[in-house]
């Protein structure tokens, strides 16, 4: 079964999707543990930059086959850009 883009059944992006995507797309190795019960860690603390940011944000809408937003790449915290994402998301199969 491939990874196209699936418009049909919107399943919630997870800490550990966003900390296989923080490594495939910035290199960056993260606990998606740490990140699920650290809800006021920042991405700056986690080193991953804006360009990385959008490099996620890009593979997500691939990926899901839906617009997401600009205030998904603003969004300072992993706990604020899952909760952004997913709203999204969820919205665009509405």
């Amino acid at each position: 079964m491939s990874e196209s883009a699936d418009t049909t059944a919107h399943r919630p992006v997870t800490f550990e999707e966003l900390a296989a995507l923080m490594k495939g797309r910035a290199g960056l190795s993260v606990d998606p543990g740490h990140m699920a019960s650290s809800p006021a860690v920042t991405f700056e603390e986690l080193n991953l930059d804006s360009l990385g940011l959008l490099g996620i944000v890009a593979e997500l809408e691939n990926r899901y086959g839906a617009r997401i937003g600009e205030e998904a790449e603003t969004c300072k915290t992993p706990h604020a850009f899952l909760t952004n994402v997913n709203a999204q998301l969820a919205a665009a199969q509405a």
